[in-house]
């Protein structure tokens, strides 16, 4: 058996199901070696839309993303879409192959690449191959994008036949995280928080319970979105999209606990929505974490749902005094009807901004106006996937998602580009959902190459494309000063109809009546890909990029 065979059937025993990528022949064996044990291979129409879909299917599957690209330019290819999952602490098996000549037109430092961008290498040997492969799965398991260096050499290298089974491990024995002191901050809080991030997502259960113990509010990170959906008690995102009344909650709050949160810029509204008097305490399993964005009062280590568990179980054994949740706490009938009543951005008004069809100027719709229907027309199952750029508030505040699993956001790296082949992952690991991928018309045309992969799976997929014919975070940047921004707007241009020529169907939208073919839509079969071209209007820039800039 070569090694590629061998590296191909460890991961199928770990249970990789789907691998995504580009074959070359640096990859070819290993791809067809997944393949042969039972994976199914997604291929795209580049490297870095295979990228973005392996991340997207494992945010949405909570399970390994596997990716296969060829050497040199296929990795390099990849990049941008490695480094958002590396960012995001995405579990990703990127099988890398290398050219280790240093001559070979083919060579670069696969190493230093791996560690530039924040991800882990590891390296198959000839005579460790099943073992090489099965640490680089497990270090992926456990929260990393793993760069998995396949020497092209050592691909072809006959060794011992390897059929599994896949060795088990025996868990590290846990230690105890100290919750003393988080005990006690919760014992002496009258108003505390929970701000839940991408560290948080398996935790719902457990950080619910000790919220209902200790009469806190629950908010989360972007992130994190969709993690309490249906609680009473969610006031939904904090931070740049949190709405007014969240925003008012978190600046009472006497204790703000982040959980899996490292409460970077846009989570605490540029260091302005955490009132300086309320103590801040950080829980996470990585200490190198603690800290990186803000002074924090009190840090504990440990994965989040054990220190929830933890504190519950002091709470539940008598040996702690419980916590007084009573007068003087939040959980008030008054402030649930608060919640109910403006907990969303769907409750907050606003002035229509949508622009009617004039002499010389057609009309066009305000983002928050199409989203709000969009979320009314759309099945409650759904995935709601979101590119980067001015309009991403819109379709992330809008547009409700029913559980952690709904919501994919790639934000980490901050690149535009990145949400359409994302979607793809997300609905191939849900097919049972719709999937719905909110792009701005800048991303699109960047991305728009995968709308093959898209019709070539046939799964029910929405894209809609918030369309200002503009790179428009930049031109509400830069616009207010008086710089020229011919740089950065562009003529309009029918994106509906280049999407019905990658084979999908394409709609514009100016107005909400033009909708209505998204209802027919939804109601056919869904297997062709549906693009909504929608014409935004561009009067003034979003609401949270609008504060971002005052940030700066």
């Amino acid at each position: 058996m070569r090694v590629a065979e061998v590296v191909g059937r460890v991961l199928y025993g770990h249970g990789a199901r789907y691998v995504f990528g580009v074959v070359g022949s640096g990859n070819f064996h290993v791809t067809n070696a997944l393949v042969a044990a039972g994976a199914r291979f997604v291929a795209a129409a580049h490297e870095g839309g295979a990228a973005s879909m392996a991340d997207g299917y494992a945010r949405t599957s909570g399970t390994v993303g596997l990716l296969s690209v060829h050497q040199g330019p296929g990795v390099t290819n990849a990049l941008t879409g490695l480094t958002e999952a590396a960012k995001s602490r995405t579990p990703m098996v990127v099988l890398a192959p290398e050219a280790t000549a240093p001559r070979s037109n083919f060579f670069i430092d696969l190493p230093a690449l791996a560690t530039s961008v924040g991800a882990d290498f590891h390296r198959v040997r000839a005579t460790r191959a099943a073992e090489d492969t099965d640490a680089a799965y497990r270090a992926a398991a456990r929260g990393a994008t793993v760069v998995l260096g396949l020497p092209l050499e050592v691909q072809r290298t006959v060794t011992e036949p390897w059929s599994g089974p896949v060795p088990a491990v025996a868990p590290a024995p846990a230690t105890a995280p100290q919750v003393e002191p988080l005990l006690a901050a919760l014992q002496a809080a009258r108003r505390p928080v929970f701000i839940a991030g991408r560290g948080a997502r398996a935790a719902r259960e457990p950080l619910t319970r000790l919220a209902d113990a200790c009469g806190a509010l629950l908010a989360v990170s972007a992130a994190a979105k969709g993690l309490f959906a249906g609680n009473p008690w969610n006031i939904d995102v904090a931070g740049g999209f949190a709405t007014p009344l969240a925003a008012e909650l978190i600046g009472a709050a006497d204790l703000v606990v982040a959980w899996g949160s490292t409460l970077n810029m846009w989570t605490t509204r540029h260091g302005e929505l955490i009132p300086p008097s309320a103590v801040v305490v950080q829980v996470d399993h990585d200490p190198a974490a603690f800290g990186v964005n803000r002074p924090v009062d009190l840090t504990v280590a440990g994965e989040v749902s054990a220190v929830a568990e933890a504190v519950l179980g002091r709470l539940g054994t008598g040996s702690a005094e419980p916590v007084d949740a009573g007068t003087g706490g939040w959980r008030t009938p008054e402030l649930a009807q608060r919640i109910r009543d403006h907990g969303r951005w769907r409750t907050v008004p606003y002035r229509d901004e949508g622009a009617s069809a004039r002499a010389g100027a057609p009309a066009t719709i305000d983002p928050r106006t199409l989203s709000a229907a969009l979320d009314d027309l759309l099945p409650p199952d759904r995935t709601v996937v979101v590119d980067s750029g001015n309009f991403m508030g819109y379709p992330s505040m809008w547009l409700d998602v029913p559980d952690v699993a709904g919501f994919c956001f790639t934000q980490a790296f901050q690149s535009v580009g990145l949400g359409l082949a994302s979607a793809l992952g997300a609905a191939v690991a849900r097919p049972d959902r719709l999937t719905v991928a909110a792009v701005g018309d800048g991303g699109f045309v960047m991305s728009a190459t995968e709308l093959v992969t898209a019709v070539r799976l046939a799964l029910p997929l929405l894209v809609v494309i918030y369309d200002d014919a503009a790179y428009g975070a930049e031109v509400h940047h830069f616009g207010p000063d008086g710089y020229p921004l011919e740089t950065v707007t562009f003529p309009e241009t029918d994106l509906a109809a280049i999407a019905r020529g990658y084979g999908c169907d394409g709609l514009t939208v100016r107005t909400v009546d033009d909708l209505g073919p998204v209802r027919a839509w939804l109601a056919g079969s869904r297997t062709r890909p549906l693009v909504v071209d929608a014409k935004i209007c561009a009067t003034r820039g979003s609401w949270w990029l609008e504060e971002a800039f005052r940030g700066h």
